[in-house]
C-alpha cells in the first residue's frame, strides 16, 4: 500500500511527477496552478532534479524542449492564456519527437479571462493547439488521486511514443484537497533514449524539413504513431444504471456533478448512467458503441459553451439525440439545474 495523505491537487501533481522520474521542470507563475511550481521549487532540489522560473512561458516551454532533448523526464505547467504561448513550443516537441508532460489546469477565458475554475480549453487539447498535423494524448482527471495516478502514466505514455502527453485538468480540482494514496517511488533505470543528445556520439534533435517530400514522409510516419496511440491509450469509466437508457458525458469536475446527477435521476426512477472520459483524446468512441443498443439519448455536460459535445455527436453519428447543458466563464454547473434538464430531456425522449 502507499502512503495515504491530504493532499492539494496541484500539490498531488507535482509529488507524483517527482515520484515518476521528472527531474525537470520550467515554468511561469499564473493562477490557478501556482502550487504546482511552488511546490517543485522545494521538491525537485531534494532529488537532485533541477526547477527553473523561467522569464516567460515561452521560455518554459522550450527550456523542456531542451531538458527532453538530454534525455530527462521533463514537464511544464500553466493555466489556459499560458497555456496558448506555450503552443508553438509543444508543436516542437512533437515534430522533433520528444517526450515531456504539460499540465493545464483551465481557468475561464477567453483573453485573461479569470481565475474560476472552466472547461474551455477542450478544442485546444484535443486538436493538437499548435501549427500542424499532430496529436497527444490528453487526459481529464476527475479526483485527486486520479490527478497523480495519470501524471505517472503520462511520464510513460511520454517516453513510450516519444510525444509530448498533455494533463486537463481545472481550478476546482487543482485547489481542492482530497485524501490519496500517493504512487510509488518509480524503481529501475527510466527507458533507454539513444536519440538523445548526452554529450556522446553526435546526435541531432530537430523538427526541419525543407524537402516537402521529407517532412509528408515524417508527417505520415508520426500519423501511424497516433494510430497506435489511439488503439492502445483509450481510457473512460462508465457507472449508473447498468440498463441505462439515457446518459449523461462528462470529464474533470463536471462528471463528479454528473455522478451525483445520475444518483439522483435513478432514485427517482430514469434509468440513467454516465460516461466518462478519461482520455479525452483519443475519445473512447468504444463507450458509445457499447451504450447505443439500449441509449435513447446522450447530455453532455461542460463547464464550457459546449465543446466534448462535439465529439460526442462524431461519436453518436447521428443514431440518438445529444443534447448539451453548461456554464462557462468560471460558473459550475450545479446538481439542482443538471438534474432539471436531465428531467427536461428525458421527458422528450418519452
Amino acid at each position: 500500500m502507499g502512503e495515504k495523505v491530504l493532499m492539494k491537487g496541484n500539490e498531488a501533481i507535482g509529488e507524483a511527477a517527482v515520484r515518476a522520474g521528472c527531474r525537470f521542470f520550467a515554468g511561469y507563475p499564473i493562477t490557478p496552478q501556482n502550487e504546482i511550481p511552488a511546490y517543485l521549487a522545494r521538491r525537485l532540489p531534494e532529488v537532485e532534479g533541477v526547477f527553473v522560473q523561467a522569464e516567460s512561458e515561452i521560455a518554459a516551454v522550450n527550456m523542456v524542449y531542451g531538458a527532453a532533448g538530454a534525455g530527462a523526464r521533463a514537464m511544464t505547467s500553466s493555466s489556459s492564456p499560458g497555456i496558448s504561448l506555450k503552443q508553438e513550443g509543444i508543436s516542437y516537441l512533437v515534430g522533433a519527437e520528444l517526450p515531456a508532460v504539460i499540465v493545464n489546469i483551465v481557468r475561464g477565458g477567453p483573453g485573461l479571462g479569470g481565475i474560476q475554475p472552466a472547461q474551455s480549453d477542450y478544442f485546444q487539447a484535443t486538436r493538437g493547439g499548435g501549427h500542424g498535423d499532430y496529436r497527444m494524448v490528453v487526459y481529464g482527471p476527475a479526483s485527486v488521486q486520479e490527478l497523480a495516478d495519470l501524471m505517472v502514466e503520462a511520464f510513460e505514455v511520454a517516453d513510450r511514443y516519444r510525444n509530448p502527453v498533455l494533463v486537463l485538468g481545472d481550478g476546482i480540482l487543482g485547489q481542492m484537497m482530497e485524501p490519496l494514496e500517493l504512487p510509488p517511488f518509480r524503481e529501475g533505470p527510466l527507458p533507454e533514449k539513444p536519440w538523445a543528445t548526452t554529450g556522446g556520439a553526435h546526435r541531432v534533435i530537430n523538427s526541419l524539413f525543407l524537402d516537402a517530400q521529407e517532412l509528408e514522409n515524417h508527417n505520415l510516419r508520426l500519423a501511424e504513431k497516433y494510430r497506435r496511440m489511439a488503439a492502445a491509450e483509450v481510457r473512460f469509466a462508465v457507472t449508473g444504471d447498468p440498463a441505462a437508457q439515457v446518459h449523461l458525458v462528462a470529464y474533470g469536475t463536471a462528471a463528479r456533478i454528473a455522478a451525483e446527477v445520475v444518483e439522483e435521476a435513478r432514485r427517482e426512477g430514469i434509468p440513467a448512467g454516465l460516461i466518462r472520459p478519461i482520455t479525452l483524446w483519443p475519445f473512447p468512441q468504444a463507450a458509445f458503441e457499447a451504450a447505443l443498443p439500449r441509449s435513447r439519448g446522450f447530455l453532455t455536460v461542460e463547464m464550457s459553451l459546449g465543446q466534448m459535445v462535439e465529439d460526442v455527436r462524431l461519436a453518436v453519428e447521428g443514431r440518438a439525440p445529444v443534447r448539451f447543458y453548461g456554464r462557462t466563464g468560471g460558473m459550475v454547473p450545479t446538481v439542482r439545474d443538471t438534474l432539471e434538464e436531465l428531467r427536461r430531456f428525458w421527458r422528450e425522449l418519452n
